[in-house]
């Protein structure tokens, strides 16, 4: 399942190089949210990679979303996560892929193409960085940096403006990257502290959220409980800022 996992990423990988910069369909799936031929075509490869050597699995896809099997393993992809990033030729995107059995997340696989860089984690088993092993930082809040939602558009209470201007006033910097793959990856490497998404869905998190884990980090839903393939949003960190976190956004 590894072997597959990695094998779907790279392949995927290669559809979107060779097709950056090239797509020929746009559609919107809803005010804010595109889909292209390119995310069809990645997932299609990935499907069909799992489909052939796994049938009885079932695949939980951002575009397809779910196909059902017989098995207790399920498969969770996003074939191009940052596809925003990726229509205007923005080079921060990549593949995601994870496994989870009982609904359990077992296994993950993030990645990048341009750079070529490969995060797999596998629970229990640290995290890895092109076969190199990484954990997340060590630094306090103050130091920290921060990736940010940038679907402040969905901000209909202005919650996320307001713990946005609260963490401001704590941390060190804010990026906002656009995609989750990106974000995580970098997280789990140490490169960024802190990571808070309101609205992402399992496809986008899951392999990320383990790699986090992984390398040392902790990753929470938004409340601060246990994180799931159920979960809507995340709270990813280097652990120990995860209660500075929780402490911000509750805070008055």
């Amino acid at each position: 399942m590894e072997k597959i996992a990695i094998q779907a990423a790279k392949e995927a990988g290669k559809i979107l190089t060779e097709n950056f910069g090239k797509v020929s369909k746009i559609n919107v799936k809803k005010r804010g949210d595109l889909v292209t031929n390119v995310d069809l075509e990645a997932e299609k490869k990935i499907i069909s990679l799992i489909r052939k050597r796994y049938p009885e699995h079932s695949i939980l896809s951002e575009e397809s979303k779910q196909l059902k099997g017989s098995s207790e393993y399920r498969w969770i992809i996003d074939p191009l996560d940052g596809t925003h990033n990726y229509v205007r030729g923005i080079e921060i995107f990549g593949v995601s892929i994870a496994l989870e059995y009982k609904e359990d997340v077992i296994l993950g696989v993030i990645y990048i193409p341009f750079g070529n860089q490969l995060y797999f984690a596998q629970k229990g088993e640290g995290s890895y960085l092109n076969g190199k092993k990484i954990k997340v930082s060590e630094r306090k809040i103050d130091q920290a940096f921060v990736v940010y939602d940038s679907s402040i558009k969905l901000d209909r209470g202005k919650t996320m403006l307001h713990n946005l201007e609260k963490l401001t006033k704590e941390t060190f910097s804010l990026r906002m990257f656009g995609s989750s793959a990106r974000s995580l990856s970098y997280a789990a490497e140490g490169k960024i502290d802190i990571v808070i998404d309101y609205h992402d869905r399992p496809w986008d998190f899951s392999a990320g959220a383990l790699i986090v884990e992984e390398a040392g980090g902790k990753v929470t839903d938004m409340s601060g409980r246990p994180w799931s393939s159920r979960s809507r949003g995340y709270i990813a960190s280097n652990g120990t800022l995860h209660k500075d976190i929780i402490r911000i956004l509750k805070s008055n």
